[in-house]
């Protein structure tokens, strides 16, 4: 099945509200879990960027299984930014999470380059995936470790249903549209290999971690 592009930005109320409150409580467990084993506490540094944080359920995350780290999220949606400010307040990470506001690449960030740099499913909304991994190299440095999940796409259309129907089908309408739509633009671990390759990142491990998510992890060399 060939991808099909979706918009990049969640930038309308309903929208940003329904991601906001949506139960995504098994595959951000699942980022956590996976990043833990790739980067164990002990050997992350202490600055942490998130590129697309959304409404800053993984920051907050990493945050507290990394008390020692302080995160620095960037989205362009103002909309899910401000339930990302609202949770983390209503988290008491205000010291340690900062949200910014920024549209890639080139966004301004605090800082010129981060110990280790994640992100979780926006790949598949950029309309140029270089944009992401030329990002990932501007803000690192060597021994950065990088940490990207991301939705694969099915072999075909049925599947993307039977997809949906497994993981969405409690959630309203307007989630479950955007899942299916997300996963046809998702892409293929040789897809994303390619494009590594192109940003001179290929040392970066691809692999598949579900039905449904692919991988890329590594450290800079």
């Amino acid at each position: 099945m060939k991808r099909v592009p979706e918009p990049e930005l969640m930038e309308g109320q309903e929208q940003s509200r329904a991601y906001a409150h949506a139960d995504f409580e098994e595959p951000h467990s699942r980022f956590l879990s996976l990043m833990q084993d790739t980067f164990p506490v002990r050997e992350a540094g202490p600055w942490v960027a998130d590129l697309g944080c959304g409404a800053a359920d993984i920051c907050i995350r990493v945050a507290r299984a990394y008390p020692h780290c302080r995160i620095h999220g960037v989205d362009a949606s103002r909309a899910m930014l401000d339930y990302g400010r609202q949770a983390i307040r209503e988290a008491g990470l205000e010291d340690r999470v900062q949200l910014h506001s920024g549209y890639l690449p080139g966004v301004t960030l605090p800082r010129r380059s981060y110990d280790t740099i994640v992100s979780n499913s926006l790949l598949h909304h950029l309309p140029d995936p270089m944009i992401l991994w030329r990002e990932v190299r501007r803000l690192s440095r060597p021994g950065s470790g990088v940490f990207v999940m991301d939705l694969l796409r099915p072999g075909d259309r049925r599947r993307a249903r039977e997809l949906v129907r497994t993981y969405c089908g409690d959630e309203p309408e307007i989630l479950r549209r955007d899942f299916y739509h997300s996963l046809l633009a998702a892409y293929r671990p040789n897809e994303v290999s390619d494009q590594l390759r192109k940003a001179d990142l290929a040392h970066l491990e691809v692999r598949i971690v579900s039905d449904r998510h692919l991988l890329v992890c590594g450290r800079i060399p």
